[in-house]
């Protein structure tokens, strides 16, 4: 196995804008969460739900998410991101591999809900002027019985289209 050494401030970067993101993600900042993308970001979170792209499509489809699938559900998420493998290449993107957990609690239930599992592949770049900033995010549920990207070859590669 090839060893790939990353700067730990370029680590602790990665870790702290992700941190960044899930704050304004859970807690209903779509827009927020949106303009961590490059102007032309794609982001795929679902399956069976079309890849939003840009940011004003990806705050638009986080809003529409929600409506559909919490509407009347006074739901806290909480997205725990964990085993970062961060890869940087030398044509300046930032690859990143990653675990998701969701964990889902209630008003007045106690036992909170842990769904789903995934694996997240981001592409990201360090603009000079607003820092990281996500090109594409590739949501990869692992419940799904042939992960997205399988026909075209590109599951299992860490390379978010």
């Amino acid at each position: 196995m090839r060893e790939v050494t990353v700067p730990p401030d370029l680590y602790a970067r990665i870790q702290q804008f992700h941190a960044t993101q899930m704050h304004a993600l859970d807690g209903g900042e779509f827009d927020t969460y949106a303009a961590t993308f490059t102007e032309d970001g794609e982001f795929r979170h679902t399956p069976g739900r079309a890849p939003a792209r840009t940011r004003e499509g990806i705050a638009e489809e986080l809003r529409a998410f929600h409506r559909e699938r919490f509407a009347g559900d006074p739901v806290q998420r909480r997205h725990w991101f964990n085993m970062l493998r961060v890869e940087p290449r030398s044509d300046g993107e930032i690859h990143a591999t990653f675990y998701v957990l969701v964990v889902a609690t209630r008003p007045g239930v106690r036992q909170p809900e842990i769904a789903p599992s995934c694996v997240v592949h981001d592409v990201l770049v360090d603009d000079p002027e607003d820092g990281l900033l996500l090109r594409s995010r590739w949501v990869e549920h692992d419940w799904q019985p042939e992960p997205v990207g399988a026909a075209s070859g590109t599951a299992g590669s860490g390379v978010a289209r």
